[in-house]
């Protein structure tokens, strides 16, 4: 009987271990059981720099939506990025602009979201029209080089 409650025991204590782990994994790569409430937005810009889906979308460093979905707009040839802002947040203004950012030297890249002053909010299907594209290293380091040879 002893050793059946030791069983029973060490079958909880791999259960709740499980249930941990499982929900740190969640919690690291951002998804989450129940949905909040979001609204679309949506942005082009000429180049995502290694944006990715499922990316931040901030205000003052504070998470207020992901990124959902990128495509190519086949009509103006840059990218398009789908957000999806939290609907509490529904004080975003029309003007406000967005740009792509890079967390540390050498970590992922998120949308930072600068609020602008008119009146009227952004609302479902709205197109932030200022944007400014990712800084890309590379593109960097040929202008230095490109520029030096030329002198």
């Amino acid at each position: 009987m002893r050793s059946r409650s030791i069983e029973i025991l060490v079958g909880l204590f791999l259960v709740c271990g499980l249930v941990a782990a499982l929900a740190l994994a969640m919690s690291v790569s951002g998804l989450t059981l129940g949905s909040k409430d979001t609204y679309k937005v949506y942005a082009h810009f000429e180049n995502i720099g290694g944006l990715t889906e499922k990316a931040e979308v901030t205000v003052a460093g504070v998470q207020v939506g992901t990124v959902s979905k990128i495509e190519l707009d086949p009509q103006m040839l840059v990218a398009k990025v789908e957000m999806k802002i939290f609907a509490d947040v529904d004080y975003l203004s029309v003007d406000s602009s967005v740009q792509i950012l890079t967390s540390g030297l050498l970590g992922g890249k998120y949308i930072g979201l600068s609020v602008g002053a008119e009146e009227e909010v952004l609302i479902e299907g709205s197109m932030i029209e200022d944007t400014q594209s990712a800084l890309v290293l590379e593109e960097l380091i040929g202008k230095f080089l490109f520029d030096k040879v030329s002198e």
